[in-house]
């Protein structure tokens, strides 16, 4: 079974939700970046989302958009992005990496390259913002061919017409994004989301976490506990933004798990 399949299970049998970190591939510099990402296991995190930088991320607010921007102004690209992984995997060959990002760095690096270069680093699966389920032909369904999960956002404004679509062909888990809006914008609130994702679980039996707005230890115990997971973002790329030094960052990522996993 897939690393995604394994963490939950693990996370299960354990009555522990699950904490997604998500970074910047690239962020500060390459090496600075990888560092974060090698310590983010050691720091509690379950499942690692790396973001893909793109010149044009119209799902992210400020302190994303500036991290890629940061990222591509220290020459990050996707072939780097997945060397990082490769690094990673020399030493973790158990903690779940999903790409996350947009459709277009993959399209131009060519949709079959990339997914066969994606599995020999160890790429877990995608979370490609832009590409709604009517286009699953492009790279969802590729995917699965390559044992790659496709997550699907789901969103407040996702109806009970729409949501067997977007569930039709995500595997992994499902990623409720809590607040309608761009990332890092507002606060989730446990007592709006409860009710979304049991909506959501009577439609499929994958795990559903949810992201946006999370950015304390006490939100994230908060979310945590009415829902299989929880993903923190746009407060850990904000520490890396202010040149915190790993050891901070890393301290800061432990308070988040260590509050989601009390959920």
């Amino acid at each position: 079974m897939s690393r995604i399949y394994n963490t939950f299970e693990v996370l299960k049998s354990e009555k522990k939700k699950a904490f997604i970190s998500y970074i910047m591939a690239g962020d500060s510099s390459y090496e600075k970046s990888l560092e974060i990402l090698k310590g983010l296991p050691g720091a509690g995190v379950d499942i690692i989302e790396l973001g893909l930088p793109f010149t044009d991320p119209m799902a992210d607010g400020p302190t994303i958009q500036l991290a890629g921007q940061r990222a591509l102004a220290h020459g990050m690209t996707v072939r780097k992005t997945l060397k990082m992984v490769k690094s990673f995997r020399i030493l973790n060959d158990d903690t779940p990496i999903v790409l996350m990002g947009y459709y277009n760095p993959i399209y131009s690096y060519g949709v079959d390259d990339f997914l066969k270069d994606a599995k020999n680093a160890g790429v877990d699966g995608l979370i490609v913002v832009d590409l709604p389920p009517e286009e699953d032909e492009e790279l969802c369904i590729p995917a699965a061919k390559f044992d790659i999960n496709f997550i699907r956002l789901a969103t407040p404004t996702t109806n009970s017409k729409r949501l067997p679509k977007v569930l039709s062909n995500t595997s992994g888990f499902v990623y409720y994004v809590s607040i309608t809006g761009i990332t890092g914008a507002a606060s989730a609130k446990s007592g709006n989301v409860g009710p979304e994702v049991q909506t959501i679980k009577k439609s499929t039996n994958l795990p559903i976490v949810v992201g946006f707005g999370v950015t304390t230890p006490e939100a994230a115990f908060e979310i945590a506990s009415v829902a299989d997971g929880v993903v923190v973002g746009s407060a850990i790329v904000d520490m890396v933004g202010k040149q915190k030094s790993v050891k901070e960052i890393l301290e800061f990522v432990k308070s988040l798990t260590d509050g989601a996993h009390k959920a």
